[in-house]
């Protein structure tokens, strides 16, 4: 079938919409960061670079890491963006440019986000590295595609609306495993965790500042919650979409953050760039290995 110019834009340069990135320019291992400013100390890790570029919030370049070829892209804030990127680097991945129809064999790719977030366990201490075994969405996104029930993890999401009193106007949360395959990457240098992905950094997080919440007790909640030997370890934007999209697309995707703040101890650490670039080089290493 023929995707139309309307549903999949491809820019005037061969490249996809929002990205302007293409198809050949793009590697099978991406790193992915929020922050544009991130790309630059992502980059400067790689013993070469191939190619790069920049649009809006979506700055990337592609490069030489350990002998691998590796792209590192930001998506700017939110699981919105992540639908954008999610959908176009796979039509950059399974989509013939040229035909706009489907390749017939589907390729793969191995995606990681490297974010920040905030601890929500006391035991968790600041500076950790916080691997998403299970990502859990309370934005939506995933709602609007099809047979999300075939990759969300039912149970948990009840047990989950139960514990803490879910708010009937709120969009039903769902619960999504990373890619084995990336989780067995990391799995004996992170901690294991079961993180809530928000829509926003202060209400959605239960951060109070001149509004209250419509879930007054949500963080006591959050912390308290225990299912099937996970608890919630920590708050972020994006990592839920991810793992949903990446599931449903049939890519192996995970996220890993760096706990710069504990909502548990009301504590942050503002001097945290060094510890996320300890972070980099490790997701490089594992990434490529």
């Amino acid at each position: 079938m023929r995707i139309p110019e309307s549903e999949l834009i491809i820019n005037g340069d061969g490249s996809v919409f929002h990205l302007h990135i293409r198809p050949e320019q793009l590697a099978d291992t991406v790193i992915l960061v929020g922050d544009p400013g991130r790309v630059a100390m992502v980059k400067s890790y790689f013993s070469s670079i191939e190619c790069e570029g920049a649009s809006r919030e979506f700055v990337w370049a592609t490069g030489i890491y350990n002998g691998k070829k590796v792209t590192a892209l930001s998506t700017g804030i939110g699981t919105d963006n992540i639908d954008i990127v999610m959908t176009e680097l796979d039509a950059l991945a399974n989509v013939d440019f040229n035909t706009r129809e489907v390749k017939p064999e589907h390729k793969t790719l191995n995606i990681l986000r490297i974010g920040t977030c905030g601890a929500i366990q006391p035991e968790i201490p600041l500076g950790s590295f916080i691997f998403s075994h299970i990502s859990v969405g309370c934005d939506g996104l995933l709602n609007w595609y099809e047979n999300r029930e075939s990759i969300a993890l039912q149970d948990f999401e009840d047990a989950f609306k139960e514990h803490v009193h879910w708010n009937k106007h709120l969009p039903d949360p769902y619960f999504v495993r990373a890619g084995q395959a990336i989780i067995d990457r990391f799995i004996d240098c992170t901690v294991k965790g079961m993180t809530i992905s928000a829509s926003g950094f202060y209400g959605p997080q239960g951060r109070v500042v001149r509004q209250g919440l419509a879930m007054p007790n949500m963080l006591e909640d959050f912390e308290s919650f225990s299912f099937k030997g996970y608890k919630i370890t920590n708050f972020e934007m994006e990592g839920s979409a991810l793992a949903g999209m990446a599931a449903k697309l049939g890519h192996n995707a995970g996220t890993v953050c760096c706990a710069i703040a504990h909502r548990y101890l009301k504590d942050a650490n503002t001097d945290y760039k060094p510890r996320v670039a300890q972070l980099v080089q490790l997701a490089l290493d594992r990434m490529t290995a």
